[in-house]
Order: structure tokens, then C-alpha cells, then sequence
């Protein structure tokens, strides 16, 4: 699917600001590789404390113990994002190691079975819709009291091209991002007086080892990208980074394609 994974701990990279989350900190959903990987690199590279959250603790960690080697403050948490407690307890945990909690992006997601809607198997149908649509509802339910107790923040909810568009075959993944993008609407309306702002983030599909099952596909895939190229995780980054930062300080209650002309077609 279009938001995808990577195995890489690189954690060399050059930031859009250094020093622009100084004293801030923030929390990444599905961390541990691809985009969570790439997003919670460059917050730590400009200052942020990461809270690593991701299913895969062992993953979560050497993704930690590489910021910190490389100067950056981090910690990482384990986080199941279909279990509503573990959630609480990644976000409380996080929060009260680095004494609040300002910045978040929930990122965690899965892919799911491929097969049309009147054969899709109900529990593939549930396990995209727990991952995908109730652990973005539960990261967030956790995350804004606490964003609200430091003073105020923002959100990044990272949906997807199929939050816009249908696709043959993935019906429970593309009606999760596309409520996705109703609950990031809703929430940026309901906390923007208070100082929270909410947006959305739509991967077209990216070059990540997500994609290596489907490489009798790949050909295709690129076709569909009127830039004739998948995207990158670094390219999804830049974006959620200037989201999160006071650049984007009226930006409130939006979706946004990062996608080569996927949706244009």
C-alpha cells in the first residue's frame, strides 16, 4: 500500500531547520522503520525529544539507541495501536520521561489482504480497521489531553492517496485512510481554539521494502504516478516536519498528497 516500511537506522540526514523543535517533544507512531523512521530522525536532528513507538520493541530500540548515539534525545516505547491501554501507556509513558508531550504523528499502519469487497475475509477487515482507523482514533484520544497539558502542539495523522482514491482490492485499507482524513477534520475543529492544530498526510505509494512483495507490480505502480518515479520516505518527512512546525502555524484541518500527481490524473 501507499504508505510504506523500511528496515534502514541511518540516522544521518541534514534538517529542514536545526534546532526548530528544541524543547519539544514528540511522539511517533510505527517508528521503528520507512516513514516513522525517517519522520522521528529529522525531529531529533532538529531538536525534538522522540518518543519511538512502534509494535517491534527491539526495532523501537535500535532506532532510539541510533539518535542518541548520533546526539539526539530519545526513548523507545513498545505500542500496540489496536489495544486502547497500550496506547495510554506509550503516550504517558513518553510524556512524563521527557515532561510533556507536544508533537505527534501517528504513523503506525498496515497494509492488509488484497481481495474485492465481496470476498474480503471480515478479520482481514477488522485487523486493517483496528491498525489503520481505531489506532489513530486511540493514539489521538491519548495524545491531545497531554498536548493540551503542555501548552498546545500539533498533530500529523498519516493517511493516504487512497484517502482520496479507491483501490481494486483494498477496500478495508482505503475506507480506514479515508476516515482518517473525517477524524483529522473533526479533531483540528475541536482543539484549534485551544492552541492544537490537526492535519492529514496522503503517501502515493513509496519506494520501501513494503513494496518488495509486489514487485510484478512495480512497473505498474510507477505508471500511475504522472511523475513516472515512486516516492520517498524523505519526501513524506519534509512535509509532516513542516506541518509540525510553527511554519505551518495556520495550517489547521488539512489533507495533504504527497503523491507525484497520483490524485491530478
Amino acid at each position: 500500500m501507499p504508505a510504506g516500511t523500511s528496515t534502514s537506522t541511518n540516522t544521518t540526514t541534514t534538517p529542514s531547520a536545526e534546532g526548530e523543535f528544541t524543547g519539544k517533544t514528540a511522539l511517533v507512531t510505527g517508528a521503528a522503520s520507512g516513514i516513522g523512521l525517517e519522520v522521528a530522525r529529522r525531529l531529533a536532528a532538529a531538536g525534538a525529544s522522540v518518543v519511538v513507538a512502534d509494535h517491534n520493541e527491539a526495532g523501537a530500540k535500535d532506532v532510539a539507541d541510533a539518535l542518541t548515539e548520533a546526539g539526539g534525545r530519545a526513548v523507545a516505547v513498545r505500542v500496540d495501536v489496536t489495544d486502547p491501554e497500550s496506547v495510554r501507556r506509550a503516550v504517558e509513558s513518553g510524556a512524563e520521561t521527557f515532561g510533556g508531550l507536544h508533537l505527534a504523528v501517528n504513523n503506525a499502519g498496515i497494509a492488509g489482504a488484497s481481495a474485492p469487497t465481496g470476498e474480503y475475509a471480515v478479520a482481514d477487515w477488522q485487523r486493517v480497521i483496528d491498525t489503520n482507523l481505531n489506532g489513530v482514533f486511540y493514539s489521538l484520544r491519548y495524545e491531545l489531553p497531554r498536548i493540551l497539558a503542555s501548552g498546545g502542539g500539533a498533530v500529523v495523522n498519516m493517511s493516504s492517496i487512497l484517502g482520496t482514491n479507491g483501490f481494486a482490492g483494498s477496500p478495508a485499507y482505503s475506507a480506514a485512510k479515508h476516515a482518517v482524513v473525517g477524524l483529522t477534520k473533526t479533531a483540528a475543529v475541536e482543539y484549534a481554539a485551544q492552541g492544537v492544530r490537526v492535519n492529514a498526510v496522503a503517501p502515493g505509494f513509496i519506494d520501501t521494502p513494503l513494496l518488495q512483495g509486489a514487485e510484478a507490480q512495480r512497473e505498474h505502480l510507477i505508471s500511475l504516478h504522472p511523475q513516472g518515479r515512486l516516492g520517498t520516505a524523505e519526501e513524506v518527512a519534509e512535509l509532516t516536519l513542516f506541518l509540525l512546525s510553527d511554519r505551518a502555524s495556520f495550517v489547521n484541518g488539512s489533507y495533504h498528497l504527497v503523491d507525484g500527481g497520483y490524485a491530478a490524473r
